[in-house]
This record gives C-alpha cells, structure tokens and sequence, in this order.
C-alpha cells in the first residue's frame, strides 16, 4: 500500500540563531561514542525508530555497521541520565560544503514529554557547529515523531524545502 509521507529539510546557519533548551536535569550526560561501536547505534536506531518507520538501515550487517561508523566524517553521541540511555544522535560532517547533516536523532519512548529531545537537539546543533560548520541541516516526515517538527522549529532551524513521496508500508 502506498502511503503519503510529508518531508520537510530544515536548517540553521549560525549558532546565533540557535534557541537553547535547558538541560533536562544536572545528572545528564552527553558523550561521543569514541571508538565507534556499531551495537550502540543500531540499538537506538532499532529501538527509537520502531515506531518511526526507520526502516532503510535494518537488513544492514554488522560489517556495513562497523564501516559506516568508521567513517571519519560521522559522529554519535549518546545522552544519559545517570547510567541510563536516553537518546542520541549521529552527525555526518561533509568537507565540500563545510555542513553537518544531523543523520539521525531521538529519544527512547520512556523518556517522552520530559524535556530530553529539546535538550539533545540543542547539544546536537552545538557540537555540529564545533567545526567550522557553515550550515547544520537536518529531514523529518510526518512518520517521525509528532513533536519533531516543532522541536526543530523550536531550536530556530528553518525549513528550506518540502516535498512529498509516497512510500510502500505494509
């Protein structure tokens, strides 16, 4: 069955225009993932994006996993609370145009309406533009969770294009 999804690319050219949402509590804790560990981004991407419809990156093999984060242009970090996960994101910085894409973000259901997905998108778009980034962009659907677009938004990012595909969704 083909199913209409609404995708809109936003993004933010200076950390100036960045609107900051505080941290969630003083026990959170953002940390690269250094060395990369491939079980780690395909337990947030499996978890987070099971109701998300992330679905492209599932038939990947751990190699495909282990090659895609060895990459040097492509960064995870993951947010805490205490010892517990919350969330993460994954940067994938290009040299030709000085951007970093925020290739995935989220937060664990259970951490829902407490104030963490604002929190890691701001330390997101901040350690995006720690490299001389000209522009930090990022997509989301309407399959993406429903505060997604208004937490973009939120953090001051600007929508510069919108499209719509249909997708095959059992």
């Amino acid at each position: 069955m083909k199913t209409e999804v609404k995708r809109k690319f936003l993004e933010i050219k200076s950390i100036e225009d960045l609107l900051v949402a505080i941290q969630p509590n003083k026990l959170c804790t953002l940390n690269l993932v250094e060395p990369p560990d491939f079980q780690i981004n395909k337990f947030f991407y499996k978890q987070i994006g099971k109701n998300c419809r992330w679905i492209d990156r599932l038939s990947w093999s751990d190699q495909k996993w282990i090659d895609y984060l060895n990459n040097k242009n492509v960064k995870t970090y993951i947010l805490r609370d205490k010892e517990e996960l919350v969330g993460y994101f994954e940067q994938i910085f290009s040299n030709e145009d000085k951007s970093c894409e925020i290739a995935y973000l989220g937060i664990l259901e259970e951490y829902f309406e407490k104030k963490y997905g604002g929190y890691l998108l701001t330390e997101a778009i901040k350690k995006s533009f720690l490299n001389s980034t000209k522009k930090v962009w990022v997509h989301t659907c309407s399959l993406d969770h429903k505060n997604a677009l208004k937490n973009y938004l939120a953090r001051g990012m600007k929508v510069f294009k919108s499209e719509t595909i249909f997708l095959n969704i059992d």
